[in-house]
């Protein structure tokens, strides 16, 4: 095992480079795995291509049971993932269907229209039967997975709701637009780190009423030790709700997923304290190391495909690079 490096973007399959890492040597992990059955991101080896939505949770397993391994005992996991349709699988049909691309010549970048046609790993009815799966069946993948986690070990301790206001539109009309994605926290142990004050939400001012809560004619202890009751609840703040509104944010890179800086900067904050390593094990364009970084915390990045490590790095470094000390 080699010891954890600090800021840098190591380029492979996200297991592989895992079982490279010493163990207890992350507080934090922050990602969002590719979805099942959304695209191809023209890497052999990679995850979201395989034949079933079960083989594709069982990889995810393997690959988080590696994390739990490199987290710190009092560590956290933050897994952002989306569902799928049977029938549709992502964004493939056989035959493959029409969208945009960017893509790179040597005069620079341009957005081409052009045909996805890998569509391997798409089930045959006969198959998806079997898995009990019929057509416009909503899979549940993230449930799928946070189950699956949790019985591999990991304390699955919330799910958050990431509200997203400015929604890409859907051509369907027989179901609503969906417009929120699930990520769900996990601990590797029961006890663990998480700051709660530092995530804390503006608290409601309501002004000087007496809002007294009478338990055999006294009042609560509770209420006043939380300033329920001396006017300065607002001041002190609320703890942070399960639903995240932020709002998508495009990035004129060549991924096609990016984190909006804002979902993430929560995860760090509550999940890591300045000079703890962040774990990103697929990196894409890198948002995770940037508000590290912005937040004084050291990074570590797993990704594939070496064109996003070039992107991502040139993202990172609009930040003054710094090594942050680890606290002994």
């Amino acid at each position: 095992m080699m010891s954890i490096e600090r800021n840098t973007i190591l380029q492979g399959d996200a297991l592989e480079v895992l079982k490279t890492l010493s163990s207890n040597s992350v507080q934090c992990c922050i990602t969002s795995p590719p979805y099942y059955g959304l695209r191809d991101y023209g890497v052999p080896g990679q995850i979201g291509l395989e034949d079933t939505p079960d083989a594709y949770i069982s990889m995810l397993v393997e690959v988080f049971r590696e994390v739990r391994r490199v987290l710190r005992d009092d560590g956290t996991l933050w897994v952002n993932i989306g569902d799928s349709y049977a029938g549709s699988w992502g964004n493939y049909a056989p035959g493959g269907i029409k969208g945009v691309q960017r893509s790179r010549t040597e005069e620079g970048e341009r957005w081409e229209r052009k045909a996805y046609q890998d569509t391997k790993f798409l089930p045959p009815t006969a198959r998806a039967r079997e898995m009990g799966l019929k057509p416009k069946d909503l899979i549940g993948i993230p449930w799928l997975l946070a189950f699956a986690l949790r019985a591999d070990g990991w304390y699955l301790r919330q799910e958050l709701i990431w509200n997203k206001p400015n929604c890409m539109p859907e051509s369907v009309t027989d179901r609503c637009t969906k417009s929120h994605e699930t990520i769900f926290m996990l601990s590797k142990c029961e006890r663990y780190f998480y700051d709660q004050e530092a995530i804390k939400e503006p608290g409601q001012d309501w002004g000087p009423r007496d809002r007294s809560n009478f338990r055999n004619g006294t009042i609560d202890p509770l209420l006043k030790h939380h300033g329920f009751l001396d006017g300065n609840f607002a001041e002190r703040g609320r703890n942070k709700r399960s639903v995240w509104t932020v709002s998508t944010q495009s990035y004129d890179g060549a991924h096609f997923a990016t984190f909006p800086p804002k979902l993430i900067e929560p995860c760090i904050l509550a999940g890591s304290r300045p000079g703890d390593v962040v774990l990103d094990c697929f990196m894409g364009a890198g948002t995770v190391a940037l508000v590290a970084s912005q937040h004084h915390r050291n990074w570590l990045g797993i990704e594939l495909n070496p064109t996003y490590i070039d992107l991502a790095m040139k993202r990172i470094h609009t930040v003054q690079p710094v090594l942050w000390e680890v606290p002994a």
